[in-house]
Parts: C-alpha cells; structure tokens; sequence
C-alpha cells in the first residue's frame, strides 16, 4: 500500500530545537546556570574531601586487544533504565546472540547452501572476557539460526582467547582457518584450524592443528603486537599469502606478509606490505581486490590488469577503520596508495560512525564481495548487564569500486534485506523551508528502510563564518544546509536523531558536502555516550543529494550517495520508544528552500533464533 504526502494533515512545525537561539533555550537559560553554579560548588567542595579518581583502564586493553569498554561512562551516575526501555533497544534484524557479549567477526563464509558467520563471543556474561567462537548460519543472510560454539579457549596456545580470525576455501573446497589465540603466557600466536567433517553444510565440528601455533611473533615485535591474520590469496607462482596487523616503533602501523604452500609452515617476508607512521597498532587488517569497471566483484585471488587493491586497517589508537585504494604488486608483495595524503588511517573511514573490526569475504555463491562490522554499546557496562547483552553487527553489506568518482568504494545493504519489506508509503517532492520541521506521518517508525532524495532552491540569503565538516552537530546552521531526516523522534521533538547533509562553499563557487549523524539529542540518558560523526561524501553534478536508512531500534545505518560515505549509529532513547517514535524531515538551512521525495518501507523482524535440530531441513 503507498500514500502521498498531506500537508494539510501534516503541516510544518517550526524548529526551533533545531536553532541556537531556541526560545525554549533561552527561557531555561538563567535557571540552568544557576543550577549549574550550585552544583559546581558542591562538587568542588566534595573533591577537596576525596582522594583523586583512579584512571579506569577500558576491558580489554590489559589483555592486549581493543578497548571493549567506555571509560569515560564508568564512573557516570546510571540512568533509570528500565525493563521497557531495555527491551526496546534489542534490534529485530541485526544479527546479535541470544544474549552476553560479542564483538568482531569472524571467518565468514558460504558452503554448501549456508552461509556461517562465526564471532568473538563471551558465553558467560553481557561483558568483554572469556573469548570464544560463536556460530551462526543463514541461507540470506538475514535469517541467522543459532549454532553451538565453534572454537573455545582449551589449549595452552588459547587459553585465553580464541581471537580474531579468517577462513580461506581452497580450490578443492578444503577450508581453512586461521585464528589468533593468547597463550599461558600472554602471548598473541597464530592457529589453524578446519572443519572435522567437510560434508556437513553445517560445519559444527572444527579440529585444531596438533603444531599449533603455526606463527609466533618475530623478532622485534612485541607479544601483544601480533594477530588477526587475513584471507590467504594465492600468488602467480603458486605460493599462499596472508598478510596481519602489528606496528613499530609504538607509532607506525604495519601489515606483515607471510607465505605458505601448506598452511603448516610459514615464512615471513622481508618488509612489510604497507606502513603508515602515526597510525599505531593496525588490528583486524584486510586486503581484497575490486575490478575498476565497479560492476562485479572479485575472488581475493585475483589481480592482473583492470583491479585495485583495498588494504584496510582498524585502528587500535582511535577505534576506527580506515581504507585506502591502490596498486598491489604480486612479486614483490608491496602496496602502494593511490593517493598518499589518503593513505591508510590518514583518509578514508569504512564507515564513520560506531563501527570497528570489519571483515570482507567473498560470496562465490553470489559472486559478490560482502562486508560485516561489529557495533559495540555506548552505554554503560552496568546496563549491558541489567540487559543481559552487548553488541551486534551490520547489516552484511556489498561492496565494490566506485568508477564515478575513481576514489570511493561503495557499501551497500545486501538485496536479501529487502525481503523484510512490508507496507511502504511515498512521499514526492514535499516541500521544507529554512527552519522547519514536517512530520511524515507512517506507523510504526522503528523498523524502517528509507530511499530519500533532496532537491535544493537557492534563495537570497546566505550565511557567513560557515563552520566546517559537520561542525556541532544540526545546529551549525549554513547557507545550505543542514538538511535530511529526523529519526527515533518524540512528537516534542526532545529527542531525536538527526541525519543529514551539510553542503559548504568551496573554492570556485563549488559545494563540498558532508554527511552527517548527530546523536546528541538521541537520549535524555546522561550514561550515553553521544558524537556528532560524519565525513565528506562527494556528490556530482548530475546527481541530488541521496539517502538510504535503516532504522532498528537502537541501530542506524545510513548510506549517502549509494554508498560513497556511510555512518552507523546506537541510540538509546527514553521517550521516543515504541508508540512514541516519530520520523520528521527537516532543514535548518540558511538560504535554500528542500523538495524531498522517498520512499519508506516498514520492516518485519528477521526472527534470529536457535538452529532447530529436531527438524531435517530449515
């Protein structure tokens, strides 16, 4: 069923939540900071009594791995969550375990009609620790089914974690996996790992190598310096190729390269694939090929004429991932960015919201390259535990090379998500003028799948002293922009989550334009940690400015211009839950009138749940 736009039903509100001069901000205004001078006395007074706060290390960083934790949230006074909210919060069809932890993921790959998606995983608690393999498989990768664990911390080369790790299929449908285990001792080696019956499609028996490990950390790299080893490829004389995350000299990212032809023994090569100093330890490396023509993606084999080479690399210091796009050279294993001033860590994000840890394989089932990343929490770990979970992943996204631009990649949500859509509701060319707000009247806004596309109508006025980027959030008011979507709203407006583009003049009367989350106003909860994220996102002239948005629940994946820049976001609303959650667009320009146009689907939930074993077939 489709509807159109009323405005007479649905008449435009002024934003002024949306304006530093707020007049709801200005009546508040003199109490507040009489409130807040009082507070600060007491607390000055109460410090002076107190012995000085003890620096709280993140979980996860003394065992030599990514923070897991929020530290600055620690010590904040909790919220009153309660059941109703937290329940709230758990998505409907993000892949995430039926409770306790999870973080990065893991060996992904497709065999025998299923796909298998394994992940770190705590079986013992909603918190960092006791690191196994979970499992999971799905025939869409949508619909996941629960799996007994996979690998566990049981020999003295894991014992304490079995941590990130990659799988490689061999010509002869042989699967390889390669993992990171912490040792007895504290030291970070590489394991292998296979399937103890490769007829089963649901691969739920996996044996260790007996000489494990098969790689230790080589001289000059420090113990807690060595994991996570990539997807093999195969080079032209025949020789396997990986390559893993480590640094030097405390400041320099690197990516060793090793070789094998029996994934027993390995020699490592001299060198390194790529460094970039000033990036810090590189975690969670992954390096794929893409075809220039951007229409069909590649086995990670491949090279020769006509592919570029992505090596991405999740930065332990900033806990974010970076990409670059270059030139592998196969006989000498180096990799050269296309453009240094955008190398690895220095320039592009895989995604510039809460996003780490991503991890790419290659579907040979679809022919497609499908990109999975870990969404940890921004709250507190004492409400993860009330919750009694933490964490999921993206939605599965492919992705390939942007040919239009010749510099981006393009993320982009798996086709099987649309087997989720339910009813849908269109919108054309609805009208929204500098300051205003207009309510998109739908149902039920918390499963969503949103295609918008903004038209801008220069008017007369103009700003100056224009902040950059996204400046502080849909505040920073600019001659065009910000404009976009209002999502996970209250009908006040007291919460809600703005997602939006901010064009800027640029030299030689250009725009250069960002896209933007800005979780600030996203929850009345003080033990939320709230950013503004957003990047550039280049937009050409033959194009409108375009969106797509999945909202669900706590999570929102946005992707601008098909995919060129995207930003995921965890949100954790009081009020704007269930029945109360509202969708609005919204420009807070300056001197442009916005025509928007979408289209909006509810989605159903994707029902994640336990494999059911007493039943054949699935």
């Amino acid at each position: 069923m489709e509807a159109s736009y009323d405005p007479e039903q649905n008449p435009p509100l002024h934003a002024p939540l949306l304006d530093r001069s707020s007049p709801r901000t200005g009546r508040f205004a003199a109490v507040f900071a009489c409130l807040f001078s009082l507070i600060s006395l007491l607390a000055l007074i109460i410090n002076q009594t107190q012995q000085p706060f003890e620096k709280v290390q993140p979980r996860g960083v003394a065992e030599g791995v990514s923070a897991k934790s929020n530290p600055s949230l620690l010590n904040q006074v909790p919220f009153n969550w309660t059941n109703a909210m937290f329940s709230w919060q758990r998505s409907a069809y993000h892949f995430q375990p039926q409770k306790n932890w999870m973080n990065d993921p893991n060996g992904p790959l497709y065999h025998k009609g299923w796909y298998h998606l394994f992940y770190q995983y705590n079986p013992y608690s909603a918190i960092w620790g006791n690191i196994t393999w979970g499992h999971a498989v799905s025939r869409d990768l949508i619909h996941w089914l629960y799996l007994p664990l996979a690998l566990v911390p049981d020999h003295w080369y894991d014992i304490k974690g079995v941590w990130t790790g990659s799988a490689t299929i061999l010509p002869d449908a042989q699967i390889i996996m390669l993992y990171t285990g912490e040792t007895n001792e504290s030291v970070q080696v590489q394991n292998l790992a296979y399937p103890a019956n490769l007829s089963d499609p649901l691969l739920l028996h996996w044996l260790k190598y007996p000489g494990n490990p098969v790689m230790v950390p080589p001289p000059g790299i420090k113990p807690d310096d060595f994991r996570d080893p990539t997807t093999t490829w195969l080079g032209p004389e025949g020789t396997w190729r990986l390559t893993m995350g480590s640094k030097f000299n405390t400041t320099i990212g690197i990516s060793l390269v090793y070789h094998t032809t029996n994934f027993r023994d390995y020699e490592l090569l001299d060198g390194v694939l790529h460094a970039v100093p000033g990036t810090g330890m590189w975690e969670c490396v992954d390096f794929y090929p893409v075809a220039i023509n951007g229409s069909v993606a590649l086995d990670t084999s491949s090279f020769g004429p006509g592919i570029k080479h992505v090596l991405k690399a999740s930065l332990d210091n900033t806990k974010v991932d970076h990409y670059a796009i270059g030139t592998y050279a196969p006989k000498t294993d180096k990799w050269t960015p296309d453009n240094p001033e955008e190398d690895v860590g220095i320039g592009l994000k895989v995604d510039y919201g809460r996003y780490y840890a991503s991890k790419t394989f290659f579907d040979q089932h679809k022919q497609r390259r499908v990109l999975w990343g870990w969404i940890n929490e921004t709250d507190t770990e004492t409400a993860d535990l009330k919750k009694g979970w933490a964490s999921l992943q993206t939605i599965p996204r492919t992705v390939l090379y942007d040919n239009k631009t010749g510099t981006n990649l393009l993320q982009w949500p798996v086709e099987e998500v649309e087997s989720l859509r339910l009813n849908s509701t269109m919108f054309k060319e609805v009208l929204v003028e500098p300051g205003s707000v207009v309510p998109l009247d739908i149902g039920t806004t918390t499963q969503l799948d949103i295609l918008a596309e903004f038209e801008i109508e220069p008017l007369i006025s103009s700003t100056t002293n224009e902040i950059g980027n996204c400046g502080d959030g849909a505040v920073d008011r600019s001659t065009y922009g910000p404009f976009g979507l209002l999502v996970i709203a209250d009908a006040s407006l007291s919460e809600l989550t703005p997602i939006y583009f901010r064009p800027l003049n640029a030299s030689g009367g250009t725009l250069k334009t960002y896209f933007c989350t800005d979780e600030t106003r996203s929850s009345k909860a003080s033990d939320v940690f709230k950013q503004v994220y957003g990047g550039k996102v280049p937009v050409l002239d033959d194009e409108n400015y375009n969106m797509r948005v999945l909202v669900d629940h706590s999570i929102v994946e946005s992707f601008a211009q098909g995919g060129r820049t995207v930003i995921s976001s965890r949100i954790y609303p009081t009020e704007a839950i269930y029945g109360a959650a509202r969708l609005f667009l919204f420009n807070n320009a300056t001197g442009v009138n916005v025509r928007a146009t979408l289209k909006i689907w509810e989605l159903n939930s994707a029902f994640i749940r336990p494999f059911p074993f007493e039943r054949d077939s699935v």
